[in-house]
């Protein structure tokens, strides 16, 4: 059968893995590029030309059609075989298998990267509460499927389909990693349905060896500087020492996107010195009731800087594709974490507002400077969302404010069922 084309990936990248265990169950067959080096050739203008986000895995048909995310990808070459079961055989299967697809990348694989990114110190400054945050948000993902497998082989049918190949795929990623022995013990049943798709002759090159860790890899904070006694006399140079490896994981983790180089300085950082600080913010709206005397709202008319700080109505702008409303809470929590990288700058109140086929996103953000923009684009999908700026002297725009930190938000008889902060 002729190549349906070039899957850019590394050998040991999980998302990499999917497309390749897909293709390998389609009967597609699929070429990988040779002398590819990640971080390098990624970065190359050709490369850039064709996928401008320089991420992996990315598809080069032999068409001439370019593909790029992991899903997408996984679906087009799934797609090539309608024989199989990999993506449902009714319109049933295919939604459940959809969902579960959804479930395991936002849930499950997203908190473990933000877990992992925070052990390695590639997300500063480390912040326990944090850790902990995603962890859990990884864990209640991994019971919820453990529950489903307790009575299926496989996730949805009585075959393989691509949320079992999504499902393995990650939780081979991450038993490396924090789905440590005393975890695992609770897990049983993933842990059975990983070994059976890993173990399937069509994809055991792929998966290779099955990694379990004893105990989950722990954060060590970086060594502080010892200032040196002054010496009696100078010492004898020793050998110059050769660099130490990184460790396998920390090569292998996030070998889809690009390293970052050194960040200029956040223009935001510039801006004139606010009384109202953020955090002291964050603190007062985590600890005490948002309504009512001494609240958190009263703290914040107390302190809030207009000049320093503005205010923003955000909703999501296409609330018709929304679902079942777990799944529309997973879209802020997954918006929320795309927004990491100006937590020093933004304090977030979101909510599902209405019912299963019928809900809206909305919610308010305090951010810092007079722009939203330029707090929010760190998110790729920022643009998905429209935003309005709230201006406290009017007396709905503030009712709105309030109930957004309140989680009482009621919008064109839409009542508030669930809700996500970014603090």
């Amino acid at each position: 059968m002729a190549s349906i084309g070039t899957l850019y990936t590394t050998p040991a990248q999980h998302n990499g893995k999917r497309i390749r265990a897909t293709a390998a169950l389609a009967g597609v067959s699929v070429d990988l590029p040779d002398n590819y080096t990640h971080f390098q050739d990624n970065l190359k203008p050709e490369f850039l030309s064709k996928f401008p986000l320089g991420k992996i895995p990315a598809l080069d048909a032999a068409d001439g059609f370019k593909l790029f995310e992991t899903s997408a990808i996984a679906r087009y070459i799934a797609a090539q075989a309608p024989n199989t079961t990999l993506l449902g055989s009714s319109l049933k299967e295919a939604a459940l298998i959809d969902q579960w697809v959804s479930l395991i990348d936002s849930e499950i694989s997203s908190n473990s990267r933000l877990y992992f990114g925070l052990i390695l110190g590639r997300l500063t400054p480390y912040s326990k509460p944090m850790l902990t945050n995603f962890q859990e948000g990884a864990v209640r993902g991994l019971k919820t499927v453990e529950q489903h497998l307790a009575t299926r082989t496989f996730l949805v049918g009585e075959r393989i389909s691509l949320a079992d190949l999504t499902l393995a795929t990650v939780v081979q990623r991450y038993t490396a990693v924090f789905i440590d022995a005393p975890l695992r013990a609770q897990l049983p049943n993933v842990i059975r349905h990983l070994e059976t798709v890993a173990n399937q002759p069509a994809l055991k090159d792929i998966f290779g060896p099955l990694d379990y860790v004893e105990k989950a890899v722990q954060y060590t904070p970086p060594a502080k500087e010892k200032k040196d006694a002054k010496p009696a006399a100078a010492p004898a140079p020793k050998a110059e020492k050769k660099p130490k490896a990184k460790p396998a994981e920390e090569d292998e983790e996030e070998d889809d996107l690009i390293k970052e180089e050194p960040k200029a300085k956040n223009p935001l950082d510039d801006l004139p010195k606010s009384p109202f600080n953020l955090e002291d913010w964050k603190r007062a709206y985590s600890n005490k009731e948002t309504r009512g005397a001494g609240g958190a709202l009263e703290w914040f008319y107390e302190h809030f800087d207009k000049e320093g700080f503005s205010l923003w109505r955000v909703d999501f702008k296409y609330n018709n594709e929304l679902t079942q409303t777990f799944m529309s809470s997973n879209q802020i929590g997954g918006f929320f974490n795309r927004l990491e990288a100006s937590r020093k700058y933004l304090f977030g109140s979101m909510g599902v507002l209405g019912q299963t086929n019928d809900s809206i996103l909305s919610g308010a953000l305090i951010v810092r400077g007079p722009e939203v923009k330029a707090v929010v684009e760190v998110a790729p999908d920022w643009e998905s969302y429209a935003y309005e700026r709230i201006d406290l002297d009017d007396a709905a725009q503030k009712a709105f404010f309030e109930a957004a930190l309140a989680w009482d938000l009621e919008v064109d008889g839409k009542k508030w069922v669930d809700g996500k902060n970014f603090k």
